[in-house]
């Protein structure tokens, strides 16, 4: 069956890719070619076969991996003793390190300091994963700092290795360059994928650690249980460095104690956010989600040790206590409560993270963006988009309609987390690589030579089908689809909560309304049928499916449109791109 759908979808894209050239979202400004140029050489260390190779020899020795980095390092111009000016704050984990770096950078913003921050991925342009002061690097800077880089590299390399850097570690080798020659006062810098073979972990003198929550991701790299996850996490952590994490299950967290100890690391347990809440103040902050209250007191912690070790005054009411109370039958000793400053509970309420539980309102149409791609943070999503949307002012005629956007990248379970997504009750799941359009060479931003549109259509069409069965296994014994719904074969309300739902006459099995598109711009379309101003009405279905005409009917027709957008932060970029069109200049 998978088989047949992506032959029939590969004799649409030359139309589809044809029509993407005649209709567009609204008239773009063209990008400046050096900077475009920039970003097609950059481009090439995606598939630097013989560095691929390199880093599979070693693999299992994240010494060689460090000692590779550190070479690259030298040859672009600077020592790793150099990276200790940066004044690093340097954190790991699974889910929300990203919020959690974006609350410590903006807490620590807003006592006044230059600030730089690293993360990846980026959602619309590369330049986001390096920031200065909050915003990311212009086009100019960037490209100015990556042929200084670059330019420095070639002019080193030795035919016998590997003479670029691949991707991911050339961006972080740049930017430690941006932050010492622009003098930021400090970085923020989040790990990439574990902990002790990430090549951020040439970083030997970082001011303080943090770990975010703990979960199952990157099993082929990190291992495939919660331990070996820790340990990997734990790499990151330097001898006398104050480290903090959050709430763990006893076997990570007792893994991370172990690495702290053999490591003379001394690691602290982060109480709850409301330990920082007194009786009148509950602290507000800028990303939604009660997943996110973990990550704010995990950053609260970070800034408040920075700004002692540091040394720092005149910065607000920091109270000189002990880091640390050893707590009886706790594994981990407890890191102390204190009074947030002001500028603490300003920088907690102005962080933004785009792509982590935004909300778009655009008339009828309300899309929830949530880059999760794990069970655990999917499941956080889930409670995040049923509460939000629940916010909402509902229809006076109950006709809402809720569309599920996903695609899963890399080596992840897709169907425990489509599972996790059915209480949602979704009227449609449309599913689509996370390509913006068929033709991506426009866009070098979000071009990705490590996967073809064929190997991401095949995985669509996989998840359309696992989707599809996990909807008839849970057929017949979910309340919110009752017996007479499933005989009417009719386009009828759900009394259980006033949506609509396609359902096929009995007795065939349901078919899920599950639609499959080539790109981000038809499947945008297609779920918004005109109705949001900042994109096109469809040209053509794109999807290979019958429910796809009555369901572009009943989406011009309802009172509200939700959608959630979830599975991957590419994915979550790319419909960035398409509805907020000022992030791509």
């Amino acid at each position: 069956m998978v088989a047949r759908g992506l032959r029939a979808l590969r004799g649409a894209l030359r139309a589809i890719a044809a029509a993407e050239r005649r209709f567009s979202t609204r008239p773009a400004r063209a990008p400046a070619m050096d900077y475009q140029d920039t970003i097609r050489t950059l481009n090439t260390l995606q598939t630097n076969a013989s560095y691929l190779e390199q880093v599979k020899r070693e693999r299992g020795d994240p010494q060689a991996q460090l000692e590779a980095m550190r070479g690259f390092l030298e040859r672009s111009g600077l020592k790793v003793e150099d990276l200790d000016r940066l004044n690093i704050i340097h954190v790991t984990g699974t889910k929300g390190k990203g919020s959690v770096c974006a609350f410590t950078e903006s807490i620590l913003r807003s006592y006044g300091l230059k600030t730089g921050f690293y993360s990846s991925p980026h959602l619309v342009q590369v330049r986001e994963r390096i920031r200065i002061n909050g915003q990311p690097i212009s086009k100019d800077l960037f490209s100015k700092y990556f042929w200084l880089v670059y330019n420095r590299l070639e002019e080193t390399k030795d035919p016998a290795c590997a003479s670029m850097p691949a991707y991911f570690r050339f961006l972080t080798i740049m930017a430690f360059h941006v932050f010492l020659q622009e003098k930021v006062d400090l970085a923020v810098v989040e790990v990439g994928i574990g902990g002790a073979y990430d090549c951020t972990n040439i970083i030997r003198a970082p001011v303080v650690c943090g770990v975010s929550s703990l979960g199952i991701d990157h099993t082929s790299i990190l291992g495939d249980t919660m331990e070996k996850i820790a340990w990997q996490k734990g790499g990151i952590f330097k001898p006398g460095v104050p480290a903090f994490t959050v709430a763990q299950p006893e076997g990570p967290l007792e893994v991370l104690r172990d690495r702290a100890q053999e490591r003379e690391c001394p690691l602290y347990l982060c109480p709850e956010l409301d330990a920082f809440e007194g009786d009148n103040q509950a602290l507000e902050l800028g990303l939604a989600g009660a997943h996110q209250r973990s990550n704010a007191a995990l950053a609260l912690q970070l800034a408040r040790t920075w700004l002692q070790l540091r040394g720092c005054r005149g910065l607000g009411e920091l109270k000189e206590v002990p880091l640390g109370t050893e707590l009886v039958g706790r594994l981990v000793p407890l890191a102390p409560t204190f009074r947030p400053t002001d500028a603490m509970i300003q920088g907690l309420r102005d962080t933004e993270w785009l792509g982590r539980t935004q909300v778009l309102p655009r008339g009828p149409v309300t899309w929830y963006l949530d880059g999760a791609h794990t069970t655990s943070s999917i499941q956080a999503c889930v409670r995040w988009f049923r509460q939000a949307a629940l916010n909402q002012d509902k229809p006076h005629d109950g006709s809402e309609v809720r569309v599920l956007l996903f695609n899963a990248t890399g080596d992840r379970d897709t169907a425990a987390l489509l599972k996790l997504l059915l209480p949602c009750h979704f009227d449609y799941a449309v599913f689509c690589p996370n390509f913006t359009e068929v033709s991506m060479a426009s866009n070098a931003d979000q071009q990705n030579f490590n996967v073809t549109l064929e190997t991401a259509l095949t995985r669509c069409l996989e998840n359309q089908q696992t989707w599809t069965r996990l909807l008839e296994e849970k057929t017949g014994q979910d309340p919110w689809l009752s017996a007479p719904l499933r005989a009417g074969g009719l386009l009828q309300p759900a009394p259980a909560r006033g949506t609509l739902l396609l359902v096929p006459p009995a007795p065939r099995p349901l078919n899920s309304p599950a639609l499959v598109f080539p790109c981000l711009a038809q499947a945008l379309r297609w779920v918004a049928q005109g109705r949001d101003p900042h994109l096109a009405a469809p040209t053509t279905t794109g999807a290979h499916h019958p429910a796809a005409s009555s369901g572009a009917v009943l989406l011009q027709e309802a009172a509200a449109i939700r959608v959630l957008v979830t599975g991957s932060l590419h994915l979550v970029g790319g419909v960035l791109r398409l509805l907020d069109p000022a992030l791509s200049q």
